[in-house]
């Protein structure tokens, strides 16, 4: 704050320097100096921010002229002028402590997506990336022209410096999801406060200290930092999320930094009966990070105790603790090419076999254990051309039943084609394959079979040459087919519903997406 001030202050007077009074052969007289500091004072008066840094540059060059040689026009009303100007400048540092300007250190961020999906005679589209069987446990498929909701994502930030140094800030996030095209969607609307936090990072306390000089402590409600997702399949690889504390960047080396957090969830209800509100799952995690990140190795530990004093859907005690662990290479290049490649493999046993969304799945046995494989990038495959793949499996046994499995295999594959400046050809192809065998489990029957989409969708944004740049906004035909003996999985799935059925069926829309 102080070398701010300080450069606020040589600024003014290098302004002052530049004017044409300072240029002319007569220097100005220090009642002409004193009027055009009282000016500068009263015009940062009416604007808040200007005023906090302004009264300070201002001030300081006032004692550095108090403090300086005898001045040769000194005279009683010059003093009286110079009490006048220092009491404006307490008054309005007074002012600037109490209303200090909102965008000082203010951040808005978010993300959006909005589209009209219509199926075939003009019926309502079906759809999202958890459309298909597998997508009861976590099996996501393509989102390219598969998507019919409105999903907002609002992030409100305010930062702060104290005067040792010390940075604040405070998170909100506010989001909502609907799937009516209706403009008023009260009755609908899911609107949920998912952050609310405060964080404090280049604590003056730890400077000087090798391991805690860059680490930043963090208390609230608020999903993990360092959570990476696959964007063309709306799937985190990992997701943390919860109310409770940590501490992120601890330097234990200079090519090994960690985070540590404790986070809680509630079960709340189960879907059997009998359930009690006030279960929680509390989530122990270290996150390492070696090789200047390009190793990542995450452990969770699980606990819920009450968990085990109820049953789930099966009327079966489920786990009252849990492992969870990732192994994850961030590659920052795409195998020697521009882009990236990120691979992961996790496991997980009791309440950890629900490897992503951590600590969410109460109904999960002792038994239960999963494993999972993700791998997807992004990179120029020509001039004009980029491609992504992706991939995401997992085997897991003994979920919910005895005996149950569930083994699914997503590959996906994006690529777009610039046309001109703002106008591309985006193409998506998804194959998905599963096996089934829930054990009767919520009344879900086995099932074996593939389901495909291939999207066609014409672009416009704003730049070319990546995948990211947004807003798009997009018009797309998407054609999708599975096996007929997937229709038969649940009688609360999509598949199998009148007019959503095996044997291929074209659905069309328009979409925008947007983050910034």
């Amino acid at each position: 704050m102080q070398h701010r001030s300080l450069w606020l202050a040589a600024s003014l007077l290098g302004v002052c320097a530049l004017t044409p009074l300072a240029q002319a052969a007569t220097p100005l007289s220090l009642e002409e100096r004193m009027a055009a500091l009282e000016a500068r004072a009263s015009a940062a008066e009416r604007r808040a921010f200007a005023a906090e840094q302004q009264a300070q540059a201002t001030a300081l060059e006032l004692q550095r002229l108090k403090n300086g040689t005898a001045l040769p026009d000194s005279s009683p009303a010059l003093d009286a002028r110079l009490a006048q100007v220092e009491a404006t400048l307490e008054q309005q540092q007074d002012t600037s402590k109490s209303s200090s300007n909102l965008s000082d250190g203010f951040s808005f961020n978010g993300y959006a997506r909005s589209g009209l999906l219509v199926g075939e005679g003009l019926g309502g589209g079906r759809g999202g990336p958890y459309v298909t069987p597998a997508g009861s446990v976590g099996g996501a498929v393509g989102r390219l022209g598969n998507e019919d909701d409105t999903y907002m994502r609002i992030d409100l930030s305010k930062e702060a410096y104290a005067q040792n140094g010390t940075r604040s800030k405070f998170m909100v996030s506010i989001a909502d999801g609907v799937e009516t095209s209706n403009d008023w969607t009260a009755d609908e609307s899911s609107l949920n406060v998912r952050q609310a936090y405060a964080e404090l990072s280049e604590l003056a306390a730890f400077k000087g200290n090798s391991m805690l000089e860059n680490a930043t402590l963090w208390a609230g409600k608020r999903y993990d930092r360092d959570t990476f997702d696959i964007h063309w399949l709306d799937s985190d690889v990992v997701y943390l999320a919860g109310t409770g504390g940590g501490i992120y960047d601890v330097q234990f080396g200079d090519n090994w930094r960690s985070n540590f957090s404790l986070m809680g969830r509630d079960y709340g209800d189960f879907s059997a009966s009998g359930g009690d509100a006030d279960v929680e799952s509390y989530i122990l995690t270290a996150n390492q990070f070696f090789a200047e990140d390009r190793w990542q190795w995450m452990v969770n530990a699980i606990g819920s105790r009450k968990n085990d004093s109820r049953t789930n859907a099966a009327g079966l005690t489920p786990a009252d603790s849990g492992v969870q662990s990732m192994l994850a290479h961030h590659q920052k290049d795409f195998f020697g090419r521009e882009g990236f490649f990120k691979t992961a493999l996790l496991y997980g046993q009791g309440l950890g076999a629900e490897v992503k969304n951590l600590g969410s799945d109460g109904e999960l046995l002792d038994d239960a254990k999963a494993l999972r494989l993700a791998l997807y990038g992004q990179t120029p495959l020509a001039r004009g051309w980029r491609i992504a793949p992706s991939l995401l499996a997992e085997q897991s046994q003994d979920r919910y039943v005895g005996g149950d499995d569930y083994s699914w295999l997503t590959l996906n594959l994006r690529l777009a084609q610039e046309i001109n400046s703002n106008f591309e050809m985006v193409y998506e192809m998804s194959w998905q394959t599963m096996d089934l065998e829930p054990m009767g489990y919520q009344q879900r029957k086995a099932v074996d079979g593939d389901f495909w989409k291939f999207t066609v969708a014409p672009t416009f944004k704003p730049d070319m040459g990546d995948f990211f740049t947004r807003p798009e906004l997009r018009v797309y035909a998407s054609l999708m087919d599975w096996s007929a003996g997937l229709d038969n999985y649940s009688t609360s799935d999509a598949f199998g519903e009148d007019g959503f059925q095996a044997g291929g069926l074209w659905q069309f829309g328009v979409q925008m997406e947007t983050w910034f």
